[in-house]
């Protein structure tokens, strides 16, 4: 690209250092944020000196994993972090998986561990990321507006990435991460909900750049209570049901049915004698105490649901980091899903 290097020097200085440019194999840059390894402790009360699992690729630990500053657009079937752009959307997560893996080796689509993980630190350090949640504004606070791109009949819809005010970005600097909380919902990988079984690609082996997360993958596995992980269908594993009209985590469905269920995160149940394993809060799958702002979480047991994570602009107080819609098939796609990119070496 020409002028990349006065682009890249441009990029970290105006960050202050904590964004880079990353060219892939066009030789097309992204901007990205370097976010480092991170331990239990680093985001839990109490938690242990063990790395959490969106730093671990096959036993070994990464200490940075380089995400996306932006929500993405597509050109060229390949997925770019830029500034300004109205995010491509109606892409399904299939679709989202290649054309971030075609920018070449290390890139990967957004893992649900990394997202997570981003969204723990924002809680820890009182940095809950503000967005465009409720048609171009914050619902909470709606002098705060980024820029439209696209329109919802008469009202704003999508706005352009990054164009919110600092609040919208994961540390409240705009040296961060941009548009976690709505604008659109973001595919990521490594996690599914099959008939209610919660299921991952263990650890952050959904960066590796020929993980299979189709369907039939064996590389799926479930989750015991005790974090053990082990085959799918296996006796005891973790599941989402509806009971007591809630999303409960528990080792039993007692109602399955073709239909989405609603839960503020922070008010998920748990199942006599089921307990939460600290991988599970890792992944942001159950609550470490309260104050989660009212995010919120959707389930369907029925089939195969592959994770969005963040809400949208249609979402109002129900988005933001710790939303999670476990509703869709891997085939869906719609104006208010996108996605972003992250790499590894």
């Amino acid at each position: 690209m020409t002028n990349f290097d006065d682009f890249k020097l441009a990029v970290e200085s105006l960050s202050g250092g904590h964004n880079t440019v990353l060219l892939d194999d066009l030789g097309m840059p992204s901007v990205v944020v370097p976010f480092p390894k991170m331990k239990y402790s680093d985001l839990f009360e109490g938690g242990t000196q063990e790395t959490v699992p969106a730093f671990i690729i096959e036993g070994q630990d990464k200490e940075v994993v380089y995400v996306s500053k932006y929500l993405n657009v597509v050109v060229n079937s390949r997925a770019y972090s830029l500034p300004m752009k109205d995010p491509s959307t109606y892409v399904n997560f299939d679709t989202a998986l290649n054309v971030c893996r075609n920018k070449g080796a290390g890139w990967h689509l957004m893992t649900n561990a990394m997202f997570a993980t981003i969204a723990a630190w924002c809680k820890k350090n009182g940095t809950m990321p503000h967005g465009n949640n409720n048609y171009g504004a914050d619902v909470a606070h709606p002098h705060e507006k980024g820029v439209p791109t696209h329109f919802d009949g008469v009202k704003v819809a999508r706005t352009a990435t990054g164009s919110g005010p600092a609040t919208w970005y994961h540390n409240h600097d705009m040296s961060g991460i941009a548009d976690l909380n709505g604008n659109v919902w973001e595919w990521v990988s490594g996690l599914r909900l099959v008939n209610g079984e919660i299921q991952i690609i263990p650890y952050g082996n959904a960066m590796k750049f020929n993980c299979n997360m189709s369907p039939t993958s064996t590389e799926w596995k479930a989750i015991k209570a005790d974090g053990t992980i082990v085959t799918p269908n296996a006796a005891d594993t973790l599941k989402y049901d509806w009971a007591s009209n809630k999303i409960t985590l528990s080792k039993t469905i007692t109602t399955q049915e073709d239909a989405y269920k609603t839960t503020a995160f922070e008010n998920l149940g748990l199942a006599s004698g089921v307990t939460a394993p600290p991988l599970l809060k890792a992944l942001g799958l159950y609550p470490d105490g309260t104050d989660y702002e009212g995010d919120y979480m959707y389930i369907n047991n029925v089939d195969e649901r592959v994770p969005l994570r963040g809400g949208s602009w249609l979402s109002g107080a129900y988005a933001g980091v710790f939303a999670l819609n476990l509703n869709n098939a891997r085939s869906y796609s719609h104006s208010s899903i996108g996605f972003r990119a992250a790499f590894c070496e």
